[in-house]
């Protein structure tokens, strides 16, 4: 299983607490970093941006989502640290001109947020700068994530379960998604998009046999922003990756296997059974 563990924008528009959370990653043992990237402009309308807000960097909506956005010069910065750390990044782009962003780098994949799964121009650009896709599946039904993969063809490799829910429920988890994506889309991997702050779903989606594992990482679930409640901190992600990886290795023996005593079965056994 790959983990993928999503920054966000809970770096608060600090590559240095971006940095710090990319040590996070790296020590616990994640595969990928994920990003979320975002030209305001073209995301929100001129009204949504003007409504009032507080926030640490002013009192509208669009100086907050300004102060979560990174560079193309931070992005290099961050670009750079991963290197140095051993570990790959990558981003789901909200727009256009994200995408164009984003092309600048060498990305194993680009992430299409499930707010973005109908819109059909955001979905073409993505797939013609042919980089693997990874398709989230939240607030779908059944017809829009098929039409989004047939779109999509050969492009798409990942499909996530989710609910887009932050956090959410947890009747709302579709952790039984994984079962019907593998079932509907045979030909593509499965995953699971994580959106509670707790570890039980993440070891769910595990035990039933998920291929991906995204979830929201953050230093501290009361540190300002909108995604942190619904995040895992450095302990918690610690202890998730490593019940994940225990459960990787439960779930390695073929079928003839479970047939076969274990050498580490023999000597109990040898001790206790009764001819």
């Amino acid at each position: 299983m790959k983990i993928v563990a999503e920054i966000g924008i809970n770096h608060n528009g600090s590559v240095e607490i971006a940095k710090n959370l990319i040590l996070v990653a790296k020590a616990a043992g994640c595969d990928y970093i994920k990003f979320q990237t975002r030209n305001i402009d073209l995301v929100y309308s001129k009204e949504e941006l003007d409504k009032p807000r507080e926030s640490p960097w002013g009192d509208t909506n669009r100086a907050q989502k300004q102060g979560l956005e990174f560079s193309l010069k931070q992005y290099k910065e961050i670009d750079k640290f991963c290197k140095t750390q051993k570990i790959v990044w990558f981003s789901s782009p909200w727009d256009i001109e994200s995408v164009k962003l984003l092309s600048n780098f060498e990305l194993p994949y680009l992430k299409i947020a499930s707010a973005s799964l109908t819109d059909r121009p955001l979905l073409r650009d993505m797939k013609a700068i042919n980089i693997p896709l990874i398709l989230s599946t939240g607030m779908s039904t059944r017809d829009e994530i098929t039409k989004a993969v047939d779109y999509l063809g050969d492009n798409c490799e990942y499909l996530l379960a989710c609910c887009s829910s932050y956090p959410c429920k947890p009747e709302e988890t579709k952790i039984n998604m994984i079962k019907a994506l593998k079932n509907c889309f045979q030909n593509h991997k499965i995953g699971y998009s994580n959106h509670s702050p707790g570890l039980t779903f993440c070891i769910a989606a595990a035990a039933l046999g998920a291929e991906m594992l995204e979830l929201h990482i953050t230093l501290d679930r009361s540190m300002y922003g909108s995604d942190q409640s619904s995040s895992i901190e450095p302990h918690g992600l610690m202890k998730l990756v490593k019940h994940v990886r225990d459960i990787e290795k439960s779930m390695c023996d073929s079928f003839n296997n479970f047939w076969v005593v274990h050498e580490s079965e023999q000597n109990v056994k040898k001790k206790l059974r009764k001819l």
